[in-house]
């Protein structure tokens, strides 16, 4: 697919952008911490002691890497996409299968934004905690319910405006 002409975003969208690099940046930070705490937790191994949460640290910046990462990753594309079956199809049946899959897509964000908030107040009405280290994690589906919606927000974007990227490489 040819992407054509850089027009200026609107406000609305640019936010869109700003809330996809804040979300990378958090993306990023939970990969270092990741790093931080294997690393000191292997090293640690050598001398008989251990990283108490080792685990729970992991798990948590985990969640925040994955979803963090997605809605910029889809707003430049980066995701592998099934090239294979779309050059198989004329440009109307590309443009059909695209539309099609691209408003599946926003449903099903569309479910999983509501069921990470209703995950998130259940998490917080029980007052469930990480295991080890007792990190409250009612905060988790929401920031991936955050992740989610403006990922399904770059997905609509791409729907409704055709050839044209969200964010310039």
């Amino acid at each position: 697919m040819i992407l054509t002409e850089k027009k200026p975003l609107s406000p609305f969208w640019r936010g869109v952008v700003w809330a996809g690099w804040v979300m990378m940046g958090i993306a990023l930070a939970g990969l270092a911490v990741m790093i931080i705490a294997v690393c000191t937790d292997v090293a640690l191994r050598l001398f008989g002691a251990s990283l108490k949460g080792a685990y729970d640290i992991v798990c948590v910046a985990g969640a925040l890497t994955i979803a963090g990462a997605l809605p910029l990753t889809t707003a430049r594309k980066g995701h592998v996409a099934i090239e294979y079956f779309f050059q198989r199809l004329n440009r109307t049946g590309r443009l059909v299968a695209d539309s099609i899959s691209r408003i599946a897509i926003v449903l099903g964000l569309a479910a999983a934004v509501r069921a990470c908030i209703v995950c998130g107040f259940r998490y917080l009405r029980n007052g469930d905690v990480t295991n080890t280290i007792e990190i409250p994690i009612f905060w988790i589906p929401w920031f991936v319910a955050f992740a989610f919606f403006l990922t399904l927000l770059v997905v609509f974007y791409h729907l409704t405006h055709p050839r044209r990227l969200l964010v310039h490489a």
